[in-house]
């Protein structure tokens, strides 16, 4: 009798195999790629031995598009065809990246559609708004454009996506060549602070460079990965992770192979790349201070000056003095010294920017300094010594460094890639992210309904039923948007679109029940379903661009901040709502039924209407509300009037005995 080997459903025929997947730290200044041999995650070098790779693109004049070292040393003799830190482009919009100006790229916009009819299911996408906010009449088009940032090139147009896509390609190469197969799949992290938008665009490039994502995943928790289980570590641990342009802080709980983020904050334009610039704007106040007539910069002699910036913050790490000597394009010579101390001074302010999402993030979780097991440095930038003594000064012990703060983020990726896969694993690992932004939709007047609260566990569903504003409405317009403030002229929009086919019924009437899920990559689908009919439409809200770093920081800081003023807005919103609504109703009863009352009645109730619609445009909700109850008080009468003759038609013609109670 022979032994058959049986697979699970879904597997390959050999259960046994091991199965290639890898985990990519798409960074900002480098990226690597990681997978997991005989039960060690390790990161995989190329032919010379390098485990980092630049993330440096050239376009070259032969048509050749060169990726890692050899595109870095052309930066300076080729800068605008050569893309550097390309990460903090992706998912935005020229609008979003004013404050680059500094970088030597063409930066071009083409229009594109967000959201066409072909992108809806059903009669169309869907939007409505909590039982007690009444949502407004569909009116808005579904085809609204958005800009799409690209840089000029020689080889054309590039977007961030397609520039991302080529690094990649590079790493999808590397571990491929190195594991001697084909990859069924990669974990891909991203910054815990990256949105919808940002998300959407790293599977994109993905998916251009032949890649099947297993997951997204954050950075920190991919640092907490591979603490977690290199350490055995339980308890409450802070994951600081500055990168070359991103900066995440989150907390998180590590309780038997449970990793819950319990908050998170950042900033998504806030890293090494700016130490960078800070010393490249000190050497350039320098070379003035010397020179009476000091030529502008060209585009090479910008990034040979930044080049030289990042090389002195890299040799200040472990000495004392950095030397920056070059020769500009205009003959100017460029010879200073910049000091360890001077580094601390000009770039404090830096240091101080990231510890304010830092305090936030406790405070969101709930913990004191005392409640910290250990502290997590992540990221290239975190080697910098002032760092390091803000973060031990600031958390009252020494930050965790055992593991290499370049390699841990692919290593704890690479080890989740092996457990989507399906390799065995020993480690029962449960990963539990979070959503940094509340998601919601517009309600009448203007409102934000809140349906995913900020720091809920991913991934996660969920519902609410919404209903109809006006008698007859068969169409609803519904708009997501995204942030903590009140009103949504306050907040980040998503998308729209709309639900048709709703039947026609009295106000307040319909039921629609609009479901938000974000997934584990943090990308978010709604979906509509009006109760009665069954009408159903779905959508994946995916926006082309993402949040600049002010409307990130400011969203979460006005959201306090400005919390007595939403209160009172919110109020004033509602009262105007209910105002309308009881007018509009009162009115059209008068016209259908004002014979049943008398001339003076009716005249008492017009005049309350004239005057609800007079306060309803003041700025008091507490004498809207007021005029709403004397209107309502005006209109007893009329409704008991109403009400009796309603019966009366009901009884017509009816015998005693026909009426069933």
């Amino acid at each position: 009798m022979a032994l058959l080997q049986i697979s699970e459903p879904g597997m390959s025929a050999a259960p046994h195999q091991h199965r290639l997947a890898v985990g990519i730290d798409l960074g900002t200044t480098n990226s690597l790629v990681a997978t997991v041999k005989s039960g060690m995650a390790t990161v995989l070098q190329d032919e010379h031995g390098h485990a980092l790779l630049p993330s440096v693109v050239r376009y070259t004049p032969d048509n050749k598009v060169i990726v890692g070292h050899e595109a870095q040393a052309q930066q300076s003799a080729d800068p605008v065809n050569t893309i550097s830190s390309v990460k903090r482009f992706m998912g935005r919009s020229l609008k979003d990246i004013a404050d680059r100006a500094h970088t030597p790229y063409r930066f071009v916009e083409h229009h594109a559609h967000t959201i066409s009819p072909s992108s809806l299911t059903g009669d169309g996408g869907s939007r409505s708004s909590p039982q007690p906010a009444l949502i407004q009449e569909m009116g808005v088009n579904p085809q609204a454009h958005t800009k799409l940032l690209q840089l000029q090139t020689r080889a054309g147009a590039k977007t961030p996506v397609e520039i991302s896509a080529e690094i990649l390609k590079t790493l999808k190469a590397r571990a491929e060549k190195s594991l001697s197969g084909e990859l069924i799949g990669a974990v891909i992290t991203v910054p815990a602070y990256f949105d919808d938008a940002q998300r959407q665009a790293t599977k994109d490039a993905a998916r251009l460079a032949g890649l099947n994502v297993l997951r997204l995943l954050n950075e920190p928790t991919a640092a907490a990965v591979a603490y977690g289980l290199d350490n055995a570590s339980e308890g409450c641990f802070v994951i600081y992770d500055l990168g070359g342009g991103t900066f995440d802080i989150s907390i998180l709980h590590l309780s038997k192979g449970v990793f819950e983020v319990l908050a998170t904050n950042g900033d998504s334009a806030l890293g090494g790349d700016d130490f960078d610039h800070r010393i490249y704007c000190w050497v350039l106040d320098k070379v003035r201070e010397a020179s009476e007539h000091f030529a502008p910069l060209s585009e090479e002699d910008t990034r040979l000056l930044l080049t030289k910036a990042r090389q002195a913050k890299e040799w200040l790490t472990d000495n004392h003095e950095a030397q920056i000597v070059c020769k500009l394009s205009n003959g100017s010579l460029v010879d200073v010294t910049l000091t360890a101390q001077q580094l601390v001074e000009i770039t404090q302010h830096l240091v101080t920017k990231t510890l304010v999402p830092t305090r936030k993030a406790m405070r969101d979780a709930g913990l004191s300094i005392e409640d910290i097991n250990g502290v997590v440095l992540v990221g290239g930038a975190t080697r910098m010594p002032q760092i390091r003594h803000a973060v031990e000064d600031y958390f009252q012990q020494e930050p965790l460094t055992n593991l290499d703060p370049d390699k841990v983020v692919a290593l704890g990726a690479a080890i989740q890639a092996n457990i989507l896969a399906g390799n065995k694993n020993d480690d029962d690992l449960l990963l539990l992210d979070v959503t940094p932004l509340s998601l919601g939709l517009e309600t009448m007047g203007g409102l934000v309904e809140k349906v995913i609260q900020r720091n809920s566990t991913l991934p996660i569903a969920r519902a609410q039923e919404f209903t109809t504003y006006k008698d007859g409405q068969t169409a609803m317009s519904i708009h997501v948007v995204q942030g903590e403030r009140e009103q949504v002229c306050d907040c980040r929009s998503l998308a729209r679109f709309e639900l048709r086919g709703i039947p026609p019924m009295a106000a307040g009437a319909a039921r629609i029940r609009v479901t938000f899920t974000v997934d584990a990559d943090g990308l978010l689908s709604v979906s509509a379903r009006e109760q009665s009919t069954g009408v159903e439409a779905h959508v994946e809200v995916k926006p082309s661009y993402g949040l600049s770093e002010d409307e990130i920081t400011s969203m979460l800081k006005a959201s306090f901040s400005s919390a007595e003023e939403d209160k009172k807005a919110r109020m004033l919103a509602e009262a105007r709502v209910s105002a309308g609504a009881i007018i509009s109703s009162v009115t059209a009863a008068l016209a259908m039924d004002g014979s049943l009352i008398t001339a003076t009645e009716k005249q008492a109730i017009e005049t309350e209407i004239e005057r609800l619609k007079t306060i309803a445009d003041a700025d008091d909700a507490h004498a809207i509300n007021q005029a709403v109850d004397a209107l309502n008080h005006a209109t007893e009468a009329f409704a008991a009037a109403r009400m009796n003759a309603s019966v009366n038609r009901a009884l017509a013609g009816k015998n005693l005995e026909d009426i069933k109670l």
